[in-house]
């Protein structure tokens, strides 16, 4: 899954590596511990609003995490919506009209995943022992490129507000995940998992730069034409470590949260 993520790069960088035509008004602040219902960067295309010219354009636009559907009552389950499986989401009623039409790559330096060793996880599921304390891990590209995840956005409607408030749309994303990778890591830790699954069976889903324009394309609306799009990338991409169990807490934030640890923390699974 991915519940949290990193996403440190300026406006400008993430320019350059996406091409993109226009920007936010205002930009956000770095933020190395981004959790559900926060403003986040997403790159999408389509028509400028009041734009007298149809063309799609390379947009890099501020959503709020976690989709709420267009035909939602209210925003209140936002923060559950925050994934979509690529095995499922054409077959949802929440994601199915945006993977159609809203795509959207979603960036990030890589996303936090912690670990839970199966003995552990099966005596908590039963009750029998309080919830462990688990070892987080930092998943990024090895190359220490911009980490794209696919993602889908949507619009929706408060009818409580009147058509001129600013507040009168929402436009919400999620991520699509996969499965994890089972091959080795890039670069894997000297003690711990030695691939993505060992960490946790599902990721985030990786969009290659080769991919890039086809996923954005909101002219490929065929459903079944792009599900082929939702295929995990190569394998071996990724590079994965511990770090400090301080990105468990969402108030904590700055870039010493990605610091390699030389291993898990003292009391820590794996």
């Amino acid at each position: 899954m991915c519940g949290r993520y990193a996403a440190s790069r300026s406006p400008e960088d993430l320019s350059d590596v996406f091409g993109i035509e226009t920007g936010p008004a205002e930009a956000l602040e770095p933020d190395w511990n981004v959790a559900p219902t926060k403003d986040v960067y997403v790159v999408l295309e389509r028509p400028l609003k009041d734009g007298d010219d149809p063309r799609p354009v390379r947009q890099l636009r501020t959503l709020k995490w976690g989709l709420v559907p267009s035909w939602a009552k209210s925003p209140e389950g936002a923060a559950r919506l925050i994934n979509a499986r690529a095995e499922t989401v054409h077959e949802k009623p929440s994601f199915k009209k945006a993977l159609a039409s809203r795509r959207c790559i979603v960036p990030a330096d890589g996303y936090y995943e912690w670990v839970t060793g199966a003995g552990e996880r099966d005596l908590e599921v039963e009750g029998k022992k309080k919830r462990p304390r688990k070892q987080p891990y930092f998943v990024t590209p090895a190359d220490g490129s911009v980490f794209a995840m696919a993602g889908l956005y949507e619009f929706w409607r408060d009818r409580t507000l009147p058509d001129d408030h600013p507040s009168a749309w929402w436009v919400t994303c999620s991520v699509v995940t996969t499965e994890a990778e089972t091959g080795p890591l890039a670069v894997a830790p000297a003690e711990g998992p030695s691939s993505l699954a060992d960490i946790h069976p599902r990721m985030p889903l990786m969009l290659t730069p080769d991919r890039w324009s086809s996923w954005l394309d909101p002219a490929r609306t065929d459903i079944e034409d792009v599900r082929g799009l939702l295929a995990p990338p190569p394998g071996g991409l990724m590079r994965a470590y511990p770090v400090s169990t301080a990105v468990s807490n969402v108030r904590n934030n700055g870039p010493e949260l990605l610091k390699e640890l030389a291993g898990p923390e003292e009391g820590t699974l794996f």
